[in-house]
């Protein structure tokens, strides 16, 4: 069995290639598009209820947000809106002000603590419910169910040379990150997980790491 390296680790690679490239090639979009229009019947009437709720303080409920995709292609990632109209403002003020919340941003580009954030948004984030948007770049082909946080240009230059197997995947609604590494918030942790997940991929993995995201809905860790 060949291994791949991660810094300090060597983990295993995919025990059949030929395997990992037919289901990327074939299986992976066609598990996409049968389970997202499988589930849309029940996340389409949940994202309009939540985004009508969100509209109540007189803002848009959706929020479009540039990433990069697969073989660096940008696209519009959507989420439902978690943050204040003067988002940016505030985050400005907030690190100028505040030298541990400006280490915290530097280091991982999140905060605990996100003055940026409404109240119904901190619990749309615990939940990851602010994601199912999403489920539309998947229709079209953006995303992926599964796969690497989608990231910004900007991020994207903190992969360095693994850049590349961020940019060989549809990033995806949900991923190895997204489950065991999102409370760190670690970079260098979801570089080595994103690696990993390029390393063992298949269905079986895609759909127990589905499973698992609905477990998180439910016993949320997110932020």
């Amino acid at each position: 069995m060949t291994h791949l390296d991660l810094g300090s680790e060597t983990l295993p690679a995919s025990p059949s290639r030929r395997t990992s490239w037919l289901y990327l090639r074939y299986g992976k979009r066609a598990l996409d598009v049968a389970i997202a229009l499988l589930i849309l019947p029940v996340v389409a009437p949940l994202i309009a209820i939540i985004c009508l709720m969100t509209r109540l303080d007189g803002h848009a409920g959706l929020f479009g947000h540039t990433r990069i995709g697969q073989e660096g292609k940008p696209f519009t990632c959507w989420k439902i809106r978690t943050m204040v109209p003067d988002a940016e403002a505030r985050l400005a003020a907030h690190l100028a002000s505040n030298p541990n919340a400006a280490g915290e941003w530097a280091k991982t580009q999140k905060l605990q603590d996100d003055p940026r954030t409404t109240r119904l948004g901190r619990v749309l984030r615990r939940t990851s419910l602010d994601e199912l948007p999403q489920i539309w770049n998947v229709l079209r082909g953006d995303m992926s169910l599964v796969g690497p946080r989608p990231v910004t240009a900007k991020e994207l230059e903190r992969y360095g040379p693994l850049a590349p197997v961020y940019l060989s995947l549809r990033p995806g609604i949900t991923g190895q990150w997204q489950i065991h590494g999102r409370r760190s918030g670690c970079y260098d942790e979801r570089l080595k997980l994103d690696q990993l997940y390029a390393a063992q991929i298949g269905p079986w993995r895609d759909l127990v790491l589905i499973a698992a995201t609905v477990l998180v809905v439910f016993w949320p860790t997110g932020n």
